[in-house]
């Protein structure tokens, strides 16, 4: 069995991979090794061109707020090809009592709105007034807690947009760390917004930041992997080739294939959270976790013709309690040009989720006459579609639920002192595409300077957009 050397070696060509590798062929003679089990890159994004119309059977878009992102647009001139829809234009909803209720993204707005009773809101106010909630509680624990639980539904639809998980099992300390913190520090959760929120507007010099934007490209999310792989030779990744096992080297780490065998100083597991768990087993300590939960969507893109219309907006999001078949439904062809065919319109559909996995074993018949059936209680969609496709994930959303934040900690002490390893990927840190380009930013900086990565030592306060 051949030992091939390299610098950095990289398991994992979804979108953390190819990050590292982008800034990695930046530093001159550093070589590189990519190993990627499927046949194809780009891990969970997944754009779907059929019959003129374009969906996605992973992410969507993300948005315009994070420097690394639009670093890295920037680098790869993606920023001149990038389509934007603005949060400020684009509103969203939430289904309640069977019918969509427009959601304010200003907080201002979002207060004076009726989305909940004035006794209700008044009890928001009680946050001033509690200690911070000990333990490590749900989402659903905390909310309560704080707030009362008139919120619930609301984020609900927060949490299955984002994980497709169930508010009683996500834990708060691992899906929102930023704000456990501030909690944690100030007490009241209001009050150390609002502190944060004056520091910042006193150093942002009067300038007035707005709302974000949703991003994406003309061919689809695809088009951000296929820009990052067409910097990557033949020789710098291996498809179709999983990695079976890693080791300590003489001088580094040592990765075994079924073929071949590799030696680097610099080893990245770019990989989702379970898969990196499963690799690390036999040389690390052990982890609180031997695994986490997923959760799996199908996306159902379906396209309509004349008669059938969609109200302005991204879409719209349905908590637990609604009963609905479909967890939301995106309205693709109002937010981006170009994705249907002329006088047509197309909403992709999120079906099953951490609570109801058992629907992502209907056939593809099922599934569309079923979502069909939801959409047409709340959508004018008057007719059969004339174009519908079933998109089945090709992996599961990481739920960050109990324990998830212990495994973090050892991961982030595991990497101090395990020279050269680097543990990034899918559900490490978030599962957003911001998440996964800013750890990759990170990752390949440690590299770089010749140091470990710490993990995020600060954890980021992150907005929440419906």
């Amino acid at each position: 069995m051949k030992n091939i050397k390299k610098d950095t070696l990289i398991i994992g060509a979804g979108l953390s991979g190819l990050t590292v590798a982008w800034k990695l062929k930046q530093i001159p003679g550093h070589t590189i090794l990519l190993l990627e089990q499927s046949e194809r890159a780009g891990g969970t994004i997944a754009s779907h061109a059929e019959d003129g119309y374009l969906a996605e059977g992973g992410p969507h878009g993300f948005l315009d707020n994070c420097t690394e992102s639009q670093a890295l647009l920037t680098e790869t001139g993606l920023d001149k090809e990038c389509l934007k829809a603005p949060l400020a234009k684009f509103v969203r909803y939430v289904c309640m009592n069977g019918k969509l209720k427009l959601i304010p993204q200003s907080p201002l707005k979002i207060l004076v709105a009726p989305l909940i009773s004035p006794l209700a809101k008044l009890r928001v106010a009680g946050d001033f007034f509690k200690k911070p909630l000990e333990g490590e509680p749900t989402v659903s624990e905390w909310v309560q807690y704080r707030f009362g639980k008139a919120l619930l539904p609301y984020v609900d639809a927060v949490f299955t947009g984002t994980y497709a998980g169930d508010l009683d099992r996500l834990v708060i300390d691992a899906v929102m760390p930023g704000v456990r913190q501030i909690e944690k520090e100030h007490g009241s959760l209001i009050y150390g917004l609002l502190k944060k929120m004056k520091g910042a507007k006193e150093t942002s010099q009067g300038k007035k930041k707005g709302l974000p934007a949703m991003t994406s490209f003309p061919t689809g999310m695809g088009r951000l992997p296929e820009r990052l792989y067409e910097n990557i030779s033949s020789g710098e990744i291996n498809k179709d080739c999983p990695a079976l096992s890693i080791s300590r080297g003489n001088d580094g780490w040592q990765v075994n294939t079924e073929e071949e065998s590799f030696a680097c100083r610099n080893l990245v597991l770019a990989l989702p959270v379970n898969i990196a768990l499963a690799l690390l087993a036999n040389v690390t300590s052990t982890p609180p976790l031997a695994k986490i939960p997923e959760a799996r969507i199908v996306t159902i893109a379906l396209g309509f013709g004349a008669g059938a219309s969609l109200p302005p907006g991204f879409g719209y999001l349905a908590p637990e309690r609604e009963q609905r078949f479909c967890l939301g439904a995106l309205f693709s062809s109002n937010m981006f040009p170009g994705r249907t065919p002329k006088d047509h319109i197309l909403l992709e559909a999120l079906v099953g989720g951490r609570r109801h996995p058992e629907r992502l074993e209907l056939d593809d018949d099922t599934l569309i006459q079923e979502a069909v059936q939801d959409l047409q209680q709340l959508l004018n969609l008057p007719n059969p579609p004339s174009y519908a496709k079933v998109l089945r994930p090709c992996s599961g959303i990481p739920q960050l639920e109990k324990g998830y934040p212990d495994l973090l900690k050892w991961r982030n002490n595991m990497m101090k002192e395990e020279k050269g390893l680097y543990v990034t990927g899918f559900g490490w840190e978030g599962i957003g595409l911001n998440d996964m380009i800013k750890t990759a930013y990170r990752v390949s900086e440690a590299i770089k300077l010749g140091e470990q990565d710490r993990g995020e030592e600060n954890a980021e306060v992150k907005k929440v957009y419906f």
